[in-house]
């Protein structure tokens, strides 16, 4: 009902954390969703670590890059989406308005990636599956369940995203669906002046049985609520939380889980 085979061009698909504080970090999180995890030895003396849930690959942490401490860049989630060709699209990126991060480049036998970002500065992984498609289950308890952009300048992303991705759209002002090939597919929210200086971003959703059982486990855990829990009308209810090492996502325990359909 929610294992994952194959995901269409356009669809997320993989979420991964890299984190200032791994161990700490590896901790919480197999606390938390009830992940096991193994290690990949990835170069440099760093590791991959993958996050497994009902005996399938969830998401993962790595250690934060020597460069990205000298930087003083804070723990955070990535979100990756697959594409057929990361090659072909990225002259397609950067005629929109994105530039490229890094890449493309393959990763092991695992797949070929590259890291976008968009016109209002918020940073997409591009995934082309070989060996490793991906999250192998989604929807269900202690699984991904949604991505979300806050964003800067929501009309400019919409744009980037329909001419890149092909992502079509519906909602309103207030939260904007994304569609890919007839499913469901994420999130976008125009941020406020409230927000102060926070840059456009990308964020997961993790799926939870209990969402204030969630919110004090993660208290207990060294973690922080970030934003308390809130409702989304007809689909469930959310919060914004912050592992013990700084990165934040969502946990969102959800009315009923859409099934995967391939």
């Amino acid at each position: 009902m929610y294992t994952v085979t194959k995901y269409p061009h356009g669809t997320f698909s993989w979420a991964d954390t890299s984190s200032t504080d791994s161990a700490a970090a590896k901790q919480f999180y197999m606390d938390l969703f009830g992940w096991s995890n193994f290690d990949i030895p990835i170069g440099d003396g760093m590791t991959y670590t993958m996050f497994q849930h009902q005996g399938q690959n969830v998401a993962a942490l790595s250690d934060a890059t020597p460069e990205a401490r000298e930087q003083n860049i804070q723990s955070h989630w990535s979100c990756y989406v697959s594409v057929d060709d990361v090659d072909a699209l990225l002259p397609v990126v950067t005629a929109n308005g994105g530039q490229i991060i890094f890449g493309p480049m393959d990763v092991f036998d695992s797949g070929r990636m590259a890291f976008l970002m968009d016109p209002t500065g918020a940073a997409l992984g591009l995934w082309q599956a070989r060996g490793h498609i991906g999250a192998g289950i989604v929807n269900t308890v202690g699984a991904m369940c949604w991505n979300e952009l806050l964003t800067k300048d929501a009309e400019v992303a919409k744009d980037f995203y329909q001419k890149v991705l092909g992502w079509e759209y519906y909602g309103d002002d207030h939260y904007i669906h994304i569609t890919n090939r007839g499913r469901n597919n994420g999130g976008m929210i125009q941020m406020t002046e409230s927000m102060g200086d926070l840059p456009s971003h990308w964020m997961p959703y993790f799926h939870v049985a209990n969402l204030e059982e969630s919110m004090r486990r993660i208290e207990e855990l060294g973690g922080s609520i970030l934003m308390g829990k809130h409702e989304a009308p007809e689909t469930g209810w959310w919060s914004i939380v912050t592992d013990p090492a700084g990165a934040h996502f969502y946990i969102m325990q959800l009315i009923k889980a859409d099934a995967w359909e391939e």
